[in-house]
């Protein structure tokens, strides 16, 4: 075999393990993606921080998914995510699985919310205290009549028993009581907001981000779910929305929580309806 065959040879030996590795390497890069799951409600602010997080950082991956706070903390328990979004705090059983799991959980508050009492725009009432929707969502007021509205048979809309939204409202707005059985139950913030949009008997609650020209919010307690009210939390139904991590983040994990925390990110917090925790 002469010289030049040998050369050329070796030349496609290594152009073949450079391929072989690079594939490897991009198989590699592919398994790290940052996988984030949980909070519908945080949903779009956490999906639109990823996409240009990516765009700034290319070599990063990041997976977003939906399907409820306690889809995301569960997830966290079980290591099958990186991130749990929540709109929700951890619960105190839940820390004792993780430490009985070996996971360390760390708490990243990330926005302030509140949840909006929503109802049909034609509907003439215009506040509620908390004792009232309590009263509805749990049975005892049944007529927008007893709220000095037009007769009519109240639609309760709720969220499902998954949602943090749902466990927010809950020991915020109820006390913990149970909500009625012929409630109509929803799997997202966008669901409660079309189905009271399209039903002018109905109540319902969403994250303020989800408030739409569609649904009418009512004052609580005497006072109106502004941004301003969230941020003071004067507003009786104001919430933290969180990111859970096991331990401290480190790489790209704690790199895309750091710009969530940015005044960028934080931008993008007050864009999609939320409020930003730096100011």
């Amino acid at each position: 075999m002469g010289k030049r065959s040998f050369t050329t040879m070796t030349m496609f030996i290594l152009l073949a393990v450079m391929t072989l590795t690079a594939h490897a390497v991009s198989a590699v890069a592919a398994d790290r993606a940052i996988i984030v799951k949980g909070s519908t409600t945080v949903l779009p602010v956490i999906q639109v921080a990823a996409e240009i997080f990516m765009d700034k950082n290319p070599e990063a991956n990041i997976s977003v998914q939906g399907g409820g706070s306690g889809v995301g903390i569960a997830s966290l328990l079980d290591k099958t995510t990186d991130i749990a979004t929540s709109s929700r705090k951890i619960k105190p059983e839940e820390i004792e699985k993780a430490k009985a799991s070996g996971i360390n959980v760390n708490e990243i508050p990330i926005a302030i919310d509140g949840i909006a009492v929503i109802v049909h725009p034609v509907n003439t009432v215009k506040a509620m205290t908390r004792t009232q929707i309590r009263e509805i969502y749990t049975g005892k007021i049944t007529d927008w009549s007893q709220l000095g509205g037009r007769k009519g048979k109240i639609v309760v809309v709720t969220r499902d028993t998954s949602s943090g939204t749902f466990e927010a409202f809950e020991a915020l707005a109820l006390n913990k009581e149970k909500v009625r059985p012929d409630a109509l139950s929803s799997a997202s913030n966008q669901a409660v907001a079309q189905t009271v949009a399209q039903t002018p008997g109905a109540v319902g609650y969403v994250g303020h981000g989800y408030l739409t020209p569609r649904v009418k919010a009512v004052a609580v307690d005497g006072v109106q779910c502004t941004k301003q009210a969230i941020q003071s939390e004067k507003y009786p139904l104001s919430r933290y929305l969180y990111v859970y991590t096991n331990g401290r983040p480190s790489g790209d994990v704690q790199r895309f929580i750091n710009f969530i925390l940015s005044k960028e990110g934080q931008r993008l917090v007050e864009e999609e309806g939320f409020v930003d925790i730096l100011k």
